[in-house]
């Protein structure tokens, strides 16, 4: 080969980074095929003794990873077999790098998907801490991003936990699909070794087999389910990450965000940009990117397994990288986030958010709601040439709109008043926002 086609088609440069899960595997093969007698147990014990060294040298950056070798099995065998002679070549029987790769890609991705729910479990229990302290704290609920009704910070943030309660259930589920050996389905058909498939799958964790050969390894369904799980992921932190970038807006004012997740302007010194969210609602492009890579990958490919799958790895791997490192960060990032309830309040003051609580009322006295919903919008339009909010509207005026209105109105139209009325599950009321965080940290 030529330098260039040498650089071209090598992919030691990204896939070395699965040589804990292809020496993970190889002594599992390496285990089968000494008890299956296919390899004498002193060719097991050099192999065990090789992979131990080769282990130590990479920790160490020691090991020489050569381009010349291709990819991350060449270049450990090669050493391997340097190292132990005979025992070394004889490894590599009963199987294929096709599906050696299918089993080193299902371990990598199964490792990654564990730490992905450990973060996710992090950032709820952090994200649950703040509800329950926001718990009672209201702020205005927002429809087309205008002022909708009063709820509290804390059942917003209980929103943004069920977005990440999803999330988790969906990398769950990917890992069970993720969770099956390709290893024994050597290039395409199988092996006429006498292996078993059963005893490597128990020992490297996995829950079942690929049941068919040509599919094992060629199949990367899991990868792009995985893509398409951390896609959902990126979406959701992506609105977490525009709320609290208008949030943080002197217009809003509603949060503050601890200074180490911020930047300052390399001119204008009163500037605070919440450069993290910024930054998680720009890289939400990039695993979509990634998402639709794979799939376009994949979808003119004949069975079985073909050179393009090597194009998989470098999405799948930044795909991993930025939904490890958002995690990460958004985990200790809302531990640093800081309510305005002041302004939070001011902000309920502007639109007329206890409306929809008038019309219940009106319409609790034996209006239709259809009628309550019109009287009202004739009581906010006086309100709002007034320059004043519903509650302050005199009992008299109010009652010009309607006879039914009484004076028990005004405990209706306050903010509390507003909170307490929606007491019942999925509702704002501070109780039930406790009872809901309650039931959360019974479920992660």
């Amino acid at each position: 080969m030529s330098d260039l086609v040498k650089r071209y088609t090598a992919s030691v440069g990204f896939d070395r980074r699965m040589w804990r899960q292809d020496i993970r595997a190889s002594l599992a093969h390496a285990r089968m095929l000494a008890r299956q007698g296919i390899i004498a147990p002193e060719d097991l014990a050099d192999i065990q003794r090789g992979m131990a060294q080769i282990v130590s040298e990479i920790e160490a950056g020691a090991f020489v990873w050569s381009l010349d070798l291709e990819d991350v099995h060449l270049n450990i065998e090669k050493r391997l077999t340097t190292l132990v002679g005979d025992a070394g070549k004889r490894l590599h029987t009963g199987r294929s790098r096709n599906d050696q790769v299918a089993v080193d890609i299902r371990l990598f991705l199964r490792d990654s998907i564990d730490d992905i729910l450990v973060l996710l479990g992090q950032f709820q229990s952090n994200l649950l801490e703040l509800a329950e302290r926001e718990a009672a704290t209201p702020m205005p609920g927002f429809t087309h991003l205008q002022v909708a009704q009063p709820i509290t910070f804390g059942h917003h943030l209980l929103a943004w936990f069920e977005m990440s309660r999803r999330d988790a259930e969906r990398f769950a589920d990917v890992r069970r699909r993720t969770n099956r050996l390709p290893l024994g389905a050597a290039a395409l058909a199988g092996t006429s070794y006498p292996i078993d498939r059963e005893f490597v799958a128990a020992e490297l964790g996995f829950e079942g087999l690929c049941e068919n050969s040509l599919d094992a390894v060629s199949d990367r369904d899991f990868a792009i389910e995985f893509c398409a799980a951390s896609a959902l992921l990126m979406m959701h932190f992506s609105r977490m990450s525009e709320e609290l970038v208008l949030w943080m807006n002197p217009r809003f004012a509603f949060v503050k965000m601890a200074d180490r997740f911020c930047t300052g302007s390399s001119i204008m010194p009163q500037k605070k940009n919440p450069d993290v969210p910024e930054l998680a609602r720009g890289k939400t492009g990039r695993v979509y990117g990634h998402l639709t890579a794979l799939l376009t990958l994949m979808k003119g490919q004949p069975l079985a397994y073909n050179k393009d799958n090597q194009e998989d790895k470098e999405p799948l791997f930044d795909t991993v990288d930025t939904v490890t490192d958002t995690l990460r960060i958004y985990a200790d990032m809302i531990t640093g986030i800081t309510a305005r309830p002041d302004s939070m309040r001011d902000a309920l003051r502007q639109g007329f958010a206890t409306a929809t609580d008038l019309a219940d009322y009106l319409t609790r006295k034996g209006l239709p709601f259809r009628d309550a919903h019109q009287t009202v919008g004739l009581a906010v339009r006086r309100a709002e040439e007034l320059g004043i909010d519903l509650p302050q509207l005199s009992l008299a005026e109010l009652q010009g709109f309607s006879p039914l209105i009484g004076d028990d109105i005004f405990a209706m139209l306050t903010v509390e008043g507003s909170l307490a009325a929606r007491n019942h599950i999925g509702g704002t009321a501070p109780d039930q926002v406790r009872a809901a965080i309650v039931r959360a940290r019974g479920l992660r």
